[in-house]
């Protein structure tokens, strides 16, 4: 059940963004302006920004081993977490609230500084958060480079800097949401944005191990690499991975 769910709310992520920032939009506005309805509205949606952040905290272990296939790019992108669609929709419920509690008491003429800042921050988490859901960041990999995306940036690691690199095996991951790597060409990596780690790739998106025999298998094949971005390429790439046929 939660499974089902969780790839629903992936599918149609951008259709659920939008439901909740039109649902949030409306709680600021009953609070800011109804001095009965807001009361009314604010612990139905906390109540469910509540249960998406238990669904959000359940999901957070699932690793996909496998990629969306964008063959209009063309890439293999990591497909976008639960995790990070539900947590967005979390945020919602206290940011529309916060805001919606700046507002009536802006208009009352009794606001205070704090409760401004606090409002900001809640935005800033929620607009990041959303962001990231909508646009679904992560590891993609190009015919030409693997990219790393996130937010407020890229990373672009062509594979010629990888060609020398020995990954780890997913033992020695970083952790359970990044994947060292050790680049031969770190010069010919590109970053844009704010700077994030040269050698890590994160993974809580999809199954280190996964993405582990992935990048070393076209690091040993090249001659694959053309193919990269095409469903044929992906279903050849599943059936002669190991671990999938282990």
């Amino acid at each position: 059940m939660i499974s089902k769910l969780s790839a629903a709310t992936v599918r149609h992520r951008h259709v659920v963004l939008v439901l909740g920032l039109l649902v949030a939009s409306v709680n600021v506005a009953t609070l800011g302006f109804g001095p009965t309805l807001g009361p009314r509205l604010f612990p139905p949606l906390l109540i469910l920004a509540l249960a998406a952040l238990v669904l959000a905290i359940i999901v957070l272990g699932v690793r996909p081993t496998n990629f969306v296939v964008r063959p209009e790019i063309p890439a293999f992108v990591a497909p976008v977490p639960a995790w990070v669609v539900f947590l967005a929709i979390a945020c919602l419920g206290p940011t529309s609230g916060s805001i919606g509690a700046v507002v009536r008491a802006t208009r009352q003429g009794d606001v205070w500084p704090f409760d401004v800042v606090f409002a900001i921050a809640w935005f800033l988490l929620a607009a990041l958060m959303t962001v990231g859901a909508w646009r679904g960041h992560g590891v993609r990999l190009h015919p030409r480079d693997v990219r790393q995306t996130w937010t407020l940036g890229s990373l672009a690691a062509p594979w010629e800097a990888l060609r020398a690199l020995q990954i780890p095996p997913a033992a020695a991951a970083a952790g359970p949401s990044w994947l060292r790597m050790r680049l031969a060409e770190p010069h010919l990596v590109r970053r844009r944005g704010v700077p994030w780690s040269l050698g890590v790739l994160r993974t809580d998106n999809v199954d280190a191990g996964f993405l582990d025999a992935v990048i070393e298998h076209y690091v040993d094949h090249p001659e694959h690499r053309a193919a990269i971005g095409s469903q044929a390429e992906h279903e050849r790439l599943l059936a002669e991975l190991p671990q999938r046929n282990g």
